[in-house]
Parts: C-alpha cells; sequence; structure tokens
C-alpha cells in the first residue's frame, strides 16, 4: 500500500482494508486539531489507487470491511469516488461495508441522490465530527459550520441510508460555555438521530491555536470532574430513537458504552456514582489520542 503522512481512522474500523485515496484534510482549519498541520490536501492519482485496491485483492482477502483515507474522502468528485467504489466492487467483491469522513461541507457537495448512488456501491458508513452543537463554540474552533448546517447535512446522509457516526468533543467549549455547550451538544444530537455517537475527551496538542490560546490564558481546561459533569448533561439531552453512545475512547476518564434509549437511566447512575467519588476516573497518564 502506498500510505503517505498520518494516516487517520476510527477506532471501529480497526480491522478494515485502508485504503488511501487522499492526503490530509480538506478543512484543516480547527483550531484543536493538529493532525495534519502544514499538510496540503490533494486526492492521489487513480492510478496509485488502483495499484492499491489491486495490492488488497491479493493480501486482504480476509478483511470485510474498508475505510477510505483520509481526512475527508467524500470530498472526491462524485465521478471519481464512483470509480473507485465500482473499482472495489468488482476487485474485492468479499468487502461488506466501504467507510469514510465525512463533513458539512464535503456532504453538502454531494447531492441526495448521489450519495445514494454511492450507498449503491458500498459505501456503508460516514464519520463526521460535530465537536458540538453550540454554535459560539463552533465559531471559535473555526468548525466551517453552523448547527443548523450540522442538523441538515447529518439528516441528509440517514436519509440516502447511510449509517452516520458522530464524534463530539467534551471540554471544548472551555469553562465559561460548559454546560450550553453540553446541552446544544445534545439538542443538535438529537435532531440528527446518529446511528453512533462517540464522545472524545479534549486533549491539547502543541502547535495548535487552541493550545497556544491555552497557554496565553484565553482558554480554560477543565477538570475532570467538569468533564463528567459536562457528560452527563450532554448524555440527559440526548435522545436517539435507536443508538449507540460511546464514551469509551483512550481520551475518556469514565468508560461509557450505552445503547439508546434503553440504557439511559442505568448509564446517568452510572455517571453520577462517579461524580460522587464512588468510581475511580482513569488516571491522567493512562489517557491517550
Amino acid at each position: 500500500m502506498h500510505y503517505e503522512g498520518n494516516i487517520i481512522r476510527p477506532p471501529s474500523e480497526a480491522n478494515s482494508i485502508l485504503l488511501q485515496v487522499s492526503v490530509g484534510c480538506s478543512r484543516n482549519k480547527c483550531t484543536f486539531c493538529g493532525t495534519y498541520t502544514g499538510e496540503r490536501f490533494r486526492i492521489k492519482p487513480d492510478s496509485i489507487i488502483m495499484e492499491d485496491i489491486d495490492f488488497a485483492a491479493q493480501y486482504s482477502r480476509r478483511q470485510r470491511r474498508l475505510f477510505l483515507c483520509d481526512g475527508d474522502a467524500l470530498i472526491i468528485p462524485q465521478k471519481r469516488l464512483l470509480k473507485i467504489l465500482q473499482t472495489i466492487e468488482e476487485r474485492l467483491p468479499w468487502v461488506t461495508r466501504i467507510g469514510a469522513y465525512a463533513n458539512a461541507k464535503s456532504l453538502d457537495m454531494k447531492t441526495l441522490e448521489e450519495l445514494k448512488t454511492l450507498k449503491a456501491h458500498g459505501l456503508g458508513i460516514v464519520y463526521m465530527g460535530l465537536e458540538t452543537g453550540d454554535d459560539v463554540t463552533l465559531k471559535k474552533i473555526n468548525k466551517g459550520a453552523n448547527s443548523r448546517q450540522l442538523i441538515a447535512m447529518g439528516r441528509k446522509a440517514k436519509e440516502a441510508g447511510l449509517k452516520l457516526s458522530i464524534t463530539v468533543l467534551l471540554g471544548i467549549a472551555g469553562r465559561e460555555r460548559s454546560q450550553i455547550h453540553a446541552e446544544e451538544t445534545g439538542r443538535v444530537l438529537s435532531a440528527i438521530d446518529p446511528n453512533y455517537v462517540g464522545a472524545l475527551s479534549l486533549m491539547l496538542i502543541p502547535g495548535t491555536p487552541l493550545f497556544e490560546d491555552y497557554q496565553s490564558a484565553k482558554f480554560d481546561l477543565i477538570e475532570p470532574d467538569e468533564m463528567l459533569a459536562e457528560l452527563r448533561t450532554m448524555f440527559a439531552t440526548t435522545n436517539l430513537s435507536r443508538g449507540l453512545f460511546h464514551a469509551n475512547h483512550a481520551s475518556n476518564y469514565l468508560p461509557i458504552k450505552a445503547r439508546l434509549p434503553k440504557d439511559k437511566e442505568t448509564t446517568l447512575n452510572l455517571i453520577d456514582q462517579a461524580l460522587a467519588g464512588k468510581i475511580a476516573l482513569k488516571p491522567e497518564y493512562l489517557r491517550a489520542l
């Protein structure tokens, strides 16, 4: 496989074929993210992509899922992306699901019918970083979309028949807007009704604008108990018709995995016990991105 730069994939794609079709992120302006710093976004040549599919056809026969790297493969123009999916169908017929990252811009650039066509040719799930539903915080972190747009694009993906996994970020609003961020995020998640929600806890990355704000006292990094209180509010205000809410990423202080709506009260009780000091939180040295 021809890999370049940082290869990032969701935790759930750990055992997937990782096919890098682009390098970097088409947005690459979020203040908290240092993954692609200095990396210019580009789509890889079709010849290289096809070589890698041929490689997978020979050496990845046991893997049933495939993930299109990197930061936003859905931004690839429809004709080129469809050709990639059709080649995967032809050369890797055992692959049952293809996944990709998406953002509000890339989803907006695809019509509903185009998304349905991608779904018909194997695209089964898209992963979207919401981070927060609070418009003030979305603007501060330079996300490039407001909550209304994020809701519309999330619903669009679901209407196309795609499974939708959304990531939210505990602590991203700082101390002053912590609870507002939690409540607004719960509101937006409920409006989108994704299949999966993954809550991560903010870890500041040196060299990012948000880290510089922290060093200059322009941003308050909240404490573990405040992160937990934020998680409780966010979880309490999130209502999914049928979905999984995870907060079991390595960055989190209290791992939770809940199927909503069934596990809501049990999980809230678990968080309350942790807030009361009856359950120990993960020590700082065990946290990781």
